[in-house]
């Protein structure tokens, strides 16, 4: 009988990967993030039900949650774009508009310029964006703390 269970929660198992699996590249590492956030999330699941077996199953269920939170965010560059709408905040939608302007001295060039390279205030909205900019890395790479799990 046992056996039989075990083969039931085997199929049942990996029925439940296949959506994931099926739409997966081996060249992608987003589909290997995918798969381990919906192992995270069969987990936490586990460990909230009545099935888990330490006492402090529940506490890691809750941690494994934030876990898979913090993932989302930072693969969805969340807090790395965060600088984005701040300057926006401070300066205007229209501040990081941008569009290509071609190189006096090389004409089969062109460079990027903001919109707020035409403006009085500059060197003022570059320093804001540089500094909030930096922050943003720094919180996207303390949200990126998966790297540290692993030997």
């Amino acid at each position: 009988m046992y056996w039989i269970k075990r083969k039931y929660r085997q199929i049942k198992r990996v029925l439940d990967f296949i959506p994931i699996i099926w739409k997966g590249f081996d060249f992608d590492s987003s589909y290997a993030t995918e798969l381990f956030k919906h192992q995270l999330k069969r987990q936490a699941d586990y460990m909230e039900s009545d099935k888990a077996h330490t006492m402090c199953a529940k506490v890691n269920a809750s941690k494994i949650r934030t876990a898979i939170r913090l993932m989302e965010k930072v693969y969805n560059e969340d807090y790395g774009c965060e600088y984005q709408d701040k300057i926006k905040e401070l300066y205007g939608d229209n501040v990081l508009d941008w569009n290509f302007v071609d190189c006096e001295d090389k004409p089969e060039y062109s460079e990027l310029h903001y919109e707020y390279e035409k403006w009085d205030n500059a060197k003022e909205i570059k320093e804001m964006e540089t500094k909030l900019f930096r922050e943003s890395i720094k919180k996207q790479k303390r949200a990126h703390n998966i790297q540290n799990w692993w030997d």
